[in-house]
Formats: C-alpha cells, structure tokens, sequence
C-alpha cells in the first residue's frame, strides 16, 4: 500500500494515511455495526478529527484517543466536550470553521457543513458546535470528508480552493444528501473518485451505491464503493 491510502470502516467513520500521518476521521468503532472487528481497536494513530458530535460520529472518540494517545481536533465547542469527557487536554485541538492547523506536515482545514450536532453525556445532551467538513492535505495531495451534510453551492469553492483527490460524501438520505445530490456534490467538488459514506448503517438510510453511481456517471463523476475493511491508494 503507498503512502496515501484509505480504509473504510463502515459508516462514515474512515481511517486515512497521508504522507506518514495515520488519522482517523469520526471513529465511532465498538458499535458500529457494518465496522470489521479488526478495526474496532486501532493500536497505533496520529490524529483524530471529529466533523460533529452524535453518536455515530464522535461517540467512540474518547475510548480511541485515550487508548491510542492520538491528537484530536475539533470544533471549539465539542473540543471542550471531549476534555471533559476525559481526553487529556493537551491532546485537544480546538478548531472551528474556516481554520486550519498543520500537524506534522500535514494541515487539517474545517469547512462548511450543514448539519445539526449534539453530543450525549450521562448528564444530558449538550450543545457540540457546528458540523463540519474536513480536508487534509499535505505536499499538494488532499482528502476531503464531508461529514454530514445537504448539498450546497460552495462545494464548489472547496473543489476550487483544496482540489481534493478523493472526496468522501454521505449517500444515505434522510438525515444527509441523498443519492443524487451527493452526485453532484461530487461534480462541484471536482475530485478524482468520489466514495460513498454514512450508508447501509441502518434502515432509515436508504440511499444506495447502484443510485449514486449511476448519478455519478451521469454527470461525468468517477466513483468507487469500499466495503467495510477495504482500503485504496489514492
């Protein structure tokens, strides 16, 4: 495998190599349901970014960083949920919108999501900040996880500003885009090979591969689908 590479893990949860850099990206692992159980416990990681705060996103994210004693960057508001749930605080890095911070050589952007997020405590539920979209880039190559989201026109300014190779988008429906506007999510964003996420979890989420990628093609879009556990070089 090269030094780029992704793995899917089911969901949207998506563990990315960049130049050296081992990131995981909303690791929601022990329950998920469509995660390959050797990937549920990763040994070794450099960074975790979470795009928002529900539980099929960040809801493993303490358990991992603690155990993998990885960085973590967030959102200000669910950074600060995340020290007091127990991450240690000086492997938090708050963040927000329109911000970028470099770790190793390779810079993490927040961008723009439209989504809900709310993190659930023992307590009660919690206000998490915004949702958000990530890109990692480093030595001209980038990745761009959209996270939860409708479609929106300034897909194309991301497309324009960090000409992502791969983008990885939500196909579910119902709580994200669906099918046909993730497609053209995908044509605004201008990458190379658009992957599927946030999909097949559970019933409610009834976009499907064979919808998406038959919008892909309509539009001129390459894409691909990973089965949980696969990887790609990208």
């Amino acid at each position: 495998m090269s030094n780029n590479s992704i793995t899917y893990a089911g969901h949207s949860a998506v563990f990315v190599n960049i130049h050296g850099m081992r990131v995981a990206i909303d690791p929601w692992l022990e329950g998920n349901p469509m995660c390959p159980a050797n990937l549920r416990d990763p040994k070794a990681l450099d960074l975790i970014v979470l795009t928002h705060g529900h539980s099929d996103h960040a809801g493993d994210a303490v358990r991992v960083a603690q155990t993998t004693r990885a960085k973590l960057a967030a959102t200000y508001e669910l950074a600060m949920i995340m020290i007091a749930e127990g991450v240690q605080a000086s492997h938090v890095i708050p963040m927000n919108k329109g911000g970028s911070v470099e770790i190793s050589g390779v810079a993490v952007h927040l961008v723009n999501a439209f989504h809900s997020s709310s993190y659930d405590t023992k307590n009660g539920t919690l206000y998490a900040g915004e949702a958000c979209g990530v890109v990692l880039a480093s030595q001209g190559k980038s990745v761009y996880h959209a996270g939860d989201t409708e479609l929106f026109s300034d897909m194309s300014l991301i497309g324009k500003r960090f000409k992502p190779s791969v983008a990885l988008l939500p196909i579910g429906d119902r709580f994200t885009m669906g099918p046909e506007d993730a497609a053209e999510a995908a044509r605004l964003v201008g990458c190379a090979t658009a992957l599927p996420i946030h999909y097949k979890t559970f019933d409610l989420l009834t976009g499907t591969y064979e919808t998406f990628s038959s919008a892909c093609k309509s539009r001129g879009v390459n894409c691909r689908e990973l089965e949980p556990g696969q990887s790609m070089d990208w």
